[in-house]
């Protein structure tokens, strides 16, 4: 079972209820109430005094503030609370939180500092605010956080200076200090919210439960986060994929650096870096993650406006050609595609536009292309079949007229299916065409190779809502049990073994169904020989060793041993080039002459989302190359291929002048045994294969490393 199928602390669980009372609160509690200039607690009471007669301050020691009554307990209210925002000291929080309960309050959004981020009392002081508010069936946000905002209602706990725009984007954020740039920028570019939520510490209320209410908003059409750390893993993943399959989820994930990688011995551990780990997940759970700020709105502008793309071509219509060559390049070195344009699509090109027109994708209409021109050529891509989806990108120049031009890309488009994207270069001169396009529901670019990274981002979100259609699918499937390789991890455990030798890790493939190249131990050089000539030659040495992990790296490995001589020569040479403490003899394997790529497949163990498989180019270069993708169990062939098509060794899989194509269906059957392997047994902490070796005929491992440890989830 994987880290994601179990809670993430021991403390008891989160009581399963709807988040109502946070967004439509019938009346708000403010404790930590004051009117003192410059505090949090006015700045609240200020925001919150929409709420009018339903807003309760309380302050133990007021009647009065700003005007307004004010309580001096939470129990003096008499009457239901739904709403607490709490602003008092966090050595008060326990207190605090046993009225709230006692008085049925149902939510708490908690705003003040001075839990976790301060060291270990804090940690306990945190954790008893939870177990209290956990016994109480009281729902928390916070703490250490700036609140929460639903500008439809007018609802403003937070002690940010101004109040977002209505929208229907939900912005959650885990850095309160970018919630108000965030919000100030958002004036600036014209973005509405259906909430705006500073997340805190997720001390109870996580991204999974967030996820989910506004999944089921009406008023939500896509959800946006900024996010510092996952929290609980397995409710984001799971709220994530039931969410993301209707509504877009956009994120900004910070620690990308190579710091934030966890070191391992193994190949695979090495270039599994926790973000690289997540960047897989959210990719599996349908979460589309951006690079900047302006990316995570303007997607989720995006989304609303336009269709998705049912393939990633991209057809390219400018009236200059150095525009649309800058937009190709940002496509393909994204890992874009351009339309090819059939001779039929060509031939109509031709018989609209002048006869200097490109004949190609870039389609530049030139630079005296008038709206009727413009209007003709899309409409003749948007019938193109080779095309999933359009860029139109116009620069001002003396005979154009940005209005008109947009006017006829609006009534165009209008009448087509496929996603349509603008670039209106310049300043005022086309300001007027970007706002007919906006109003079309047209997004408009600045600049084309923005244009072409939202294009992107756009079949990104289609790719991923396949991937999340068959996982869900595959979701459902019973696994194999696998008893043989769960029996092999038990015995070896309990014999206190953690380290496989290569021989006991081909055991575990084998186990699994994994083609394996049969290899035999010897502790002595007469044992050596005699294996050798009972497989015939040549043949191959390999270090047999307790301790050391690459075999290649101390010289201990001897290939294409054709007699005794040279078997007996390779032993000593292995012998010498290690300290005796390091020996344990050598294995014996035949020498393989199959003509193939090494590849490497491997597994490791992610702390916060459990198994994480790796493939990519193989062989003693492994590191270097730095060629590889992420993926997470369970698998179906069609998410491997999906997946390894991202390699630059996938195109050489497909065959070279010196090679055949390789066995694709084998290798993506061989991942899905590895990723059920995985799942099986949860013991297996670091496994490589490398190299595993793609032929024509199937895959074959030709060496297997496998470290074992306790199940700790």
């Amino acid at each position: 079972m994987s880290r994601l199928a179990l809670p993430s602390c021991d403390l008891p669980a989160a009581p399963e209820s709807a988040l109502s009372a946070f967004f439509e609160p019938t009346r708000v509690a403010l404790i930590g109430a004051t009117d003192r200039q410059g505090s949090v607690g006015r700045a609240l009471l200020e925001n919150l005094s929409g709420f009018g007669a339903r807003l309760f301050p309380v302050n133990a020691r007021c009647d009065e503030l700003l005007g307004r009554p004010c309580w001096r307990s939470v129990a003096s209210i008499g009457q239901p609370v739904d709403l607490a925002v709490i602003a008092t000291p966090a050595a008060t929080m326990p207190s605090v939180i046993e009225a709230c309960v006692a008085q049925g309050v149902r939510a708490a959004v908690v705003i003040s500092a001075g839990f976790r981020e301060t060291g270990a009392p804090g940690a306990v002081l945190e954790k008893q605010v939870l177990e209290l508010a956990r016994r109480g069936g009281l729902r928390l946000i916070g703490p250490n956080c700036l609140g929460l905002m639903v500008p439809q209602t007018g609802l403003n706990a937070t002690f940010a200076t101004a109040m977002a725009r209505p929208g229907r984007v939900a912005f959650l954020s885990q850095s309160g200090a970018l919630c108000t740039a965030i919000l100030d920028w958002s004036f600036r570019q014209r973005v509405g919210f259906s909430a705006f939520v500073s997340v805190g510490s997720m001390l109870d209320v996580g991204w999974g439960d967030l996820i989910r209410h506004f999944g089921e908003d009406p008023s939500t059409e896509s959800i946006v986060l900024y996010m510092e750390s996952v929290g609980d893993a397995a409710s984001f993943m799971a709220a994530a994929r039931t969410v993301a399959a209707k509504k877009p989820i956009i994120a900004i994930k910070v620690g990308r650096t190579a710091e934030a990688a966890r070191a391992a011995a193994s190949h695979t551990g090495a270039m599994t870096g926790s973000d690289a780990v997540l960047d897989a997940a959210l990719a599996r759970a349908g979460v589309l993650r951006v690079d900047t700020i302006g990316e995570l709105f303007d997607m989720a502008e995006v989304m609303a406006k336009q269709p998705l793309p049912n393939g990633p071509r991209l057809a390219i219509l400018t009236n200059a050609g150095g525009p649309g060559a800058l937009a190709a390049d940002a496509l393909v070195l994204r890992g874009g595609m351009l339309a090819e344009l059939d001779a039929k699509t060509l031939q109509a090109l031709d018989g609209s536009l002048p006869a200097h027109w490109s004949h190609g994708n870039p389609v530049d209409v030139l630079g005296d292309a008038d709206a009727a021109r413009y209007g003709g050529a899309l409409r003749t891509l948007m019938a193109a079949p080779q095309a999933d989806g359009l860029l139109a990108v116009l620069t001002p120049q003396a005979m154009t007229d940005p209005q008109a031009i947009a006017q006829a890309l609006v009534a165009a488009a209008r009448d087509g299916e496929k996603p349509v994207l603008a670039s209106w270069m310049g300043g005022d001169a086309v300001e007027s065409g970007r706002e007919v396009l906006n109003a079309g529901g047209i997004p408009t670019y600045d600049y084309p190779d923005e244009a072409a990274r939202a294009w992107q981002y756009l079949w990104q979100r289609q790719q991923r809502l396949r991937w999340l259609e068959e996982t869900n699918r595959i979701a459902c499937q019973e696994r194999p049990a696998m008893s043989e390789a769960c029996a092999l991890a038990a015995s070896h455990l309990a014999a206190g073994r953690r380290l496989l030798t290569e021989v006991e890790a081909k055991q575990m493939l084998a186990a699994a169904g994994i083609p394996t190249l049969e290899t035999f131990q010897a502790t002595s050089e007469d044992d050596a020989v005699r294996l050798a000539v009972d497989m015939g030659w040549p043949v191959v040495l390999k270090l047999h060793s307790p301790t050391l992990t690459h075999k290649s790296d101390v010289g201990g490995v001897r290939l294409d041993l054709a007699d005794e001589t040279a078997v007996r020569e390779a032993w000593h040479a292995i012998q010498r080039a290690v300290p005796p403490a390091d020996f344990a003899g050598v294995t014996v394997q035949r020498m393989v002459r199959q003509q193939g790529l090494e590849l490497i497949c491997g597994l490791s163990q992610d702390a916060q989302l459990g198994p994480v498989l790796l493939f990519g180019a193989g062989g003693v270069l492994v590191e270097v190359m730095q060629d590889h993708v992420l993926l997470l169990p369970p698998l179906s062939p069609m998410l491997v291929l999906d997946r390894i098509r991202q390699t630059k060794i996938f195109r050489a899989l497909q065959g070279t002048r010196h090679l055949p194509a390789a066995d694709v269906e084998a290798l993506a059957d061989t991942l899905v045994k590895l990723a059920d392997l995985a799942l099986a047994v949860p013991e297996i902490q670091e496994l490589d294969i490398n190299p595993l070796l793609a032929h024509a005929k199937g895959v074959l491992a030709l060496d297997a490393r496998i470290v074992l440890g306790a199940v700790t989830h």
